[in-house]
């Protein structure tokens, strides 16, 4: 069996216990979060959330890009989100790559550059601050009084608030 076949075993059981208990689209506490794909961090679990309780938009890094603003917008303007809150984390494995490294190596297997940034870092609270930065000169992100950045600390499970230029 595959590892995607054991998923949607898992699916099936999960759904049958669930019986028709769907929570709203509109995320109860308003938030959206925005963090790293990587697999170490349980957004749910470590901010105590159940589902229904927010969005959670994910990629590699957590980088703030074009599409994360996409979906931030759609998440305020449509869904009642009022609250943004960033999370990079501790042992990132965007800090060991480069942004030109990574396209040069996809250009060399596939004879293509990619036409996206890679978005990797070298400074971790830089980054957040970055990320911060990006949302709040955002047009698009009507809601900007409460973008807030963390560093979750992949050994102790903490956050770490990272300031940001503003204060």
């Amino acid at each position: 069996m595959s590892a995607i076949d054991g998923l949607l075993a898992a699916n099936r059981r999960w759904a049958a216990s669930r019986a028709g208990d769907a929570a709203p689209a509109a995320p109860a506490l308003r938030v959206a979060v925005v963090a790293c794909m990587d697999a170490r961090l349980d957004v749910h679990a470590a901010l105590g959330l159940r589902a229904g309780d927010a969005h959670v938009i994910r990629n590699a890094g957590g980088a703030v890009t074009d599409d994360v603003i996409r979906s931030l917008a759609i998440s305020q303007r449509r869904l009642g989100t009022r609250e943004v809150a960033l999370i990079h984390h501790t042992d990132c494995g965007m800090m060991s790559i480069t942004d030109e490294g990574l396209r040069a190596e996809i250009e060399r297997e596939t004879g293509i550059r990619p036409p996206w940034a890679v978005e990797a870092f070298d400074d971790l609270d830089a980054d957040v601050r970055q990320s911060i930065a990006r949302v709040l000169a955002s047009p698009f992100i009507p809601h900007r009084d409460a973008v807030r950045g963390f560093v979750y600390d992949v050994h102790t499970g903490l956050l770490r608030e990272v300031a940001s230029e503003r204060g």
